[in-house]
């Protein structure tokens, strides 16, 4: 059972704790029974409407093409909750008819689905207990801006762990492992990979190719599972 404890953000009484590797076991479980189930085998990238599918699969409905401007202009995902049926996804038009866009639109999807799976029973509780007294617009929505939607500060822990959800469903912890296991032991790679080496730079863009994600969340991927890191001396993977 996942530790609960206080909400110092103030939105609920008491909110999940989730270690990083829980998060990445439990979205590897997800994406791999998702594959099997609808392919027969489990292989990366994830499809794009193998990420629609399942958002649907955890009873929510899904708008890819909303007008989401007035919420600002630098939102392009919301994730709306209600007492009596699922929640709705809707993500903004703007990412969703955009070729140019794809990859922001599947981590967009993947965040969402982050609040889908992991944050809806924080609203269900309040719901049950007639605790969403609040009438602000917003009470009942996880609202995502752009900056957020990878990489958003750990203070606040909804959109940070969202935003972990994203890259472990689209980069499977075990799977980005073995890559990055597979380029370095061949060159002997035992220390650190920093950051801004020609290593790290050819490691990013073997996980942009292989999980069909953007320069960004590759990276971003990478140094959260410490395959990479910013600082010299971080203990290495491959020691």
């Amino acid at each position: 059972m996942v530790k609960m404890i206080p909400d110092k953000m103030g939105r609920f009484a008491k909110r999940p704790y989730y270690e990083a590797k829980e998060l990445d076991c439990e979205c590897e479980r997800l994406i791999r029974e998702l594959l099997q189930k609808r392919h027969g085998k489990v292989e990366y990238p994830v499809m794009t409407d193998d990420l629609t599918v399942l958002i649907e699969q955890h009873d929510a409905e899904l708008d890819n093409y909303a007008d989401l401007s007035g919420y600002g202009d630098d939102v392009e995902g919301v994730t709306e909750f209600f007492p009596n049926r699922g929640p709705k996804v809707s993500i903004s038009e703007r990412i969703s008819s955009d070729d140019r866009r794809e990859n922001r639109y599947r981590t967009t999807l993947t965040h969402e689905f982050g609040h889908v799976k992991f944050h809806g029973p924080l609203w269900a509780e309040k719901f049950a207990t007639g605790d969403l007294l609040d009438r602000r617009s917003h009470a009942n929505k996880a609202v995502s801006k752009r900056d957020n939607i990878l990489n958003a500060p750990q203070s606040d822990w909804m959109e940070w762990q969202a935003g972990y959800i994203s890259g472990a469903l689209l980069m499977p912890a075990t799977a980005a492992r073995r890559l990055v296991s597979d380029y370095c032991s061949p060159r002997e790679l035992h220390g650190d990979i920093h950051v801004g080496s020609d290593h790290a730079t050819i490691l990013t863009q073997m996980l942009m190719e292989r999980f069909a994600v953007s320069e960004e969340a590759a990276r971003i991927r990478l140094l959260k599972l410490n395959l990479i890191t910013t600082t010299i001396g971080q203990a290495s993977l491959f020691g």
